[in-house]
């Protein structure tokens, strides 16, 4: 049996219900450990009675080193502190022989127990973002993706385990200082420091947007994924959907957006959750989004003229800008 731990709060309620949902698809031996951020999505977790489910209230995950930074970060700075601490937490009080964080908003695809037959004799699995060239961030925001983090209880696995859970305790924030970025940029040292840490190079485990375009010519690829990262998927008051900004192939946004966003409302349908699909304000998101565009195009005009007009005017810009929001 699979051991997973995650965490949300009530605005990832409907990601977090279908990431559940998608473990019960693929016929998957699992309990999955939840840490409801707030107490509605306590309550709605509790009454929901989700089955191989453990529901933890933020004040049992609480520690004394915790509550001690929580007041100088952010929900979600707080959120990326907690994630190490959750991992040990569920090992610790539950007698755990191993533990896998999952971000809230995955979805599976196959049993994720392939990837920890893959680790092997190792003691911690990594998966890189495997960025598309085109978006490559792996100086700002890190080689390796905290989604899928499996971590044995054993000398090796909890060696990393509470070296991580120290460095964000010290230091994870919003922002890149020093070669640290929240709690991600941590793990680009682990295969150096420490024995045990194996890099999973299973290509269809962590499918996201940054790296959509490298299944372009793939239209098979949603027989092969392990699992999809929805990375800031958005849902606007307008009644669209935000997919991040990235160029997406078209079969991708069939066969994985469209019946993931459909699962995701029926899911908001039947919660008593307040905004479990954490809806934005279009005419405020369409302000952000059109600053950013301008910066980019000022940019683009500083360094080349022709580039900023191309931008501007050339259809294929303005197509990538239209097929980022579907309804």
């Amino acid at each position: 049996m699979i051991n997973i731990c995650t965490l949300f709060n009530s605005r990832y309620h409907a990601k977090g219900m279908a990431l559940h949902h998608s473990l019960l698809e693929v016929g998957a031996d699992f309990h999955l450990y939840i840490v409801a951020f707030d107490d509605a999505c306590f309550e709605a977790l509790k009454e929901a009675g989700l089955a191989h489910t453990t529901v933890i209230s933020l004040t049992e995950l609480e520690n004394n080193k915790l509550l001690a930074v929580k007041q100088g970060r952010s929900v979600a700075e707080y959120c990326w502190t907690c994630t190490p601490s959750t991992i040990r937490y569920c090992i610790d009080k539950f007698q755990l022989n191993a533990c896998t964080y999952v971000d809230a908003d995955l979805y599976f695809y196959k049993d994720p127990q392939l990837l920890i037959d893959e680790m092997d004799d190792n003691d911690v699995l990594i998966t890189p973002h495997n960025y598309h060239p085109k978006y490559d961030q792996s100086a700002l925001a890190g080689i390796y993706c905290v989604q899928f983090v499996p971590f044995k209880n054993t000398p090796n696995g909890n060696e990393v385990l509470n070296w991580w859970v120290n460095a964000c305790l010290q230091w994870c924030y919003a922002r890149h200082e020093d070669g640290k970025m929240g709690d991600q940029k941590y793990l680009d040292s682990w295969p150096y420091m420490f024995d045990g840490v194996y890099i999973c190079n299973n290509k269809y485990a962590g499918l996201a947007p940054w790296n959509a375009l490298n299944y372009a010519e793939e239209k098979d690829v949603r027989d092969k994924a392990i699992f999809y990262h929805y990375h800031d998927l958005q849902y606007l008051s307008n009644g669209s959907w935000f997919l991040g900004g990235y160029d997406i192939p078209d079969h991708i946004v069939e066969q994985f957006y469209k019946p993931y966003i459909s699962l995701l409302k029926d899911i908001a349908a039947g919660s008593s959750v307040v905004n479990s699909l954490n809806i934005v304000d279009a005419e405020k998101f369409n302000l952000i989004t059109t600053k950013y565009k301008l910066g980019i195009y000022k940019l683009e005009l500083q360094a080349a003229f022709k580039k900023f007009i191309h931008a501007l005017f050339f259809i294929n810009r303005r197509r990538f800008y239209k097929n980022n929001f579907i309804k």
